[in-house]
């Protein structure tokens, strides 16, 4: 606590029980999760919630080895998260002693900072300088490994060295000479376009990116977790017309996004050859990565589009709002939406998934956190399910980590009770996806947490095969040498798994089930429930301009 760290997510055993029992006798909340993936996704979902890391709690060797996937996870979305792990005593070391494992060493690869203190009364310096790092800077990951025989030990306290509370990170302004070329490339535009990313999310700033926005009636493209820093229904948001708009902007303002595979590398053909870029970023080493930035803006997102605005404000420049490049994305943007419009209003059963997203977007309240993981569920999710308010969407992220749906739920629904808002938490999750962590299902029934999983069903991974195909693939032999890789079994009833454990479950086959489900699930606030939604095995995504992964051309 004297960090302000408030949360701690974990799996106890030897010899860190006694750590989870000395935080909850500090008034840290401890949840209990099922597997030290999913812990450590939880915690790290509360770093990017709130900007101050959570801790994942693991015991020795097999447990720290099962978190590193999410230390990964947090350093490359750049979300801050401590892990702490127990480890074997010291004076066994070499020994072959139980769980002995390089685990300081091992960290180092997915973390900022890795470290055992040498001594009980370093500890509050070794913790302070790990709730630094997670924070300062680009945030990720931090590890700090406890030795089973300090658990327990005694220290005389007046050599302990006391750390005051680590501020929050100081904020940094770009160069005024920067701040002057971005605007003289952004007034030159032609065809400009603003893109959103998780960064401008994670560095709340929202009201300042509204703020240049409406005031230069530039259109905005988020990233998948920049939606909701704008609303998805804000006239200037061309989300509809993504690749449309990629492809032709002749000038991008990047905002707390990285020119990754998420957008593509910045490289043609889904970018123009002679884009330029004006970089937004906090990250030295970022800027210029992949396409040469017309204008490097090194520091805090939100007070360097607070410089911009500003710039902006004395200059009175506007751009208009009836431009040939206004019109081409408004036209992509309708034509888009008639498609979807069409594949969503199909009453042919099974259902598609844009049907199903149709009747989930119906419902839901605009102001719920949506969590989302899979292939197809949450790629088709994301242009259907809008976001209104930022910091609401959590998905798969810059990894393309399957298996993150249930820990970021039981985050954002453990925030959400603590502070009382009564937001609801939906965690829209493809069914291979919900197969890595669908056992956290337990853990939200034991703390009462109301998330609402719904499980959009197509038996496989990207597509499966209906209940007589597979029956007459058993009939042919040995199914290891049958079935299709990526087939799971049919109509697979995973809402009996939730209601195994006391929550509310519903087998959804169409429409009307689907709405009376989702309905009720909204009604109760008590406990969670989980909607195995099943569509056709052979529903797949719209036809699509480009490949979803751009490859390399060599």
């Amino acid at each position: 606590m004297f960090q302000n760290v408030e949360y701690m997510f974990g799996i106890v055993g030897v010899p860190i029980i006694e750590v989870a029992m000395a935080a909850q006798a500090v008034g840290i909340k401890y949840v209990g999760m099922r597997n030290e993936q999913a812990a450590c996704y939880a915690a790290s979902a509360i770093g990017y919630l709130t900007g101050r890391p959570a801790v994942c709690l693991v015991v020795s060797g097999p447990g720290l080895i099962h978190a590193l996937g999410g230390m990964a996870n947090a350093n490359m979305n750049c979300w801050p998260v401590i892990v702490i792990g127990g480890s074997s005593d010291q004076n066994q070391e070499t020994t072959g002693a139980f769980q002995e494992f390089p685990q300081v060493e091992a960290c180092r690869l997915y973390s900022k900072f890795s470290a055992r203190p040498s001594s009980l009364a370093m500890i509050p310096a070794v913790v302070e300088k790990a709730v630094r790092s997670s924070i300062y800077g680009r945030p990720g990951a931090c590890y700090i490994d406890i030795a089973g025989d300090m658990v327990n030990a005694n220290v005389d306290r007046t050599s302990v060295r006391f750390v005051s509370c680590c501020p929050p990170p100081p904020a940094s302004l770009a160069s005024s000479h920067e701040i002057s070329e971005a605007i003289r490339v952004l007034k030159e535009a032609q065809r400009p376009l603003v893109i959103i990313g998780k960064g401008a999310a994670y560095g709340q700033a929202e009201k300042e990116i509204k703020e240049l926005v409406e005031l230069t009636g530039l259109p905005f493209l988020p990233t998948p977790m920049g939606k909701g820093v704008l609303p998805d229904d804000h006239p200037n948001c061309v989300a509809a017309a993504r690749s449309r708009a990629l492809l032709q902007a002749d000038v991008v303002l990047l905002l707390g996004a990285r020119l990754n595979w998420i957008l593509h590398f910045g490289f043609p053909p889904r970018f123009s050859p002679n884009v330029k870029v004006i970089q937004v970023d906090l990250c030295a080493e970022e800027l210029s990565n992949n396409v040469r930035a017309a204008a490097a803006l090194l520091g805090d997102v939100r007070a360097v589009v607070g410089q911009l605005v500003e710039s902006l404000k004395s200059g009175r420049w506007r751009y208009p709002s009836d431009t040939e490049w206004w019109v081409t994305l408004k036209e992509k943007m309708a034509s888009n939406a008639q498609i979807s419009k069409a594949l969503a209003l199909h009453a042919t059963l099974p259902m598609n998934y844009y049907t199903a997203f149709h009747h989930i977007a119906e419902l839901l309240p605009k102001d719920c956190i949506i969590v989302s993981e899979g292939a197809n569920t949450m790629d088709i999710g994301r242009t259907m399910l809008l976001n209104y308010f930022p910091r609401h969407r959590l998905d798969a992220g810059t990894f393309g980590t399957m298996g993150v749906g249930p820990g970021f739920a039981i985050a954002a629904a453990v925030l959400e009770k603590a502070q009382q808002t009564g937001r609801r938490v939906v965690c829209v999750e493809g069914d291979s996806a919900f197969g890595f962590s669908g056992m956290e299902v337990e853990t939200m029934c034991r703390y009462n947490l109301p998330v609402i999983i719904i499980v959009i069903n197509n038996n496989g991974i990207y597509s499966g095969v209906d209940s007589q195909t597979w029956k007459e693939m058993e009939k042919m032999g040995d199914m290891t040498t049958i079935a299709p890789p990526v087939t799971l079994l049919p109509e697979a009833r995973y809402e009996q798994v939730m209601c195994a454990f006391g929550g509310c479950g519903y087998l959804v086959r169409t429409v009307e089930e689907l709405r009376s489900a989702l309905q009720q699930s909204l009604r109760d606030p008590t406990k969670p429930s989980l909607l195995n939604v099943l569509i056709d095995p052979a529903s797949d995504r719209k036809q699509q301009e480009f490949p979803w992964l751009t490859r390399s051309n060599l």
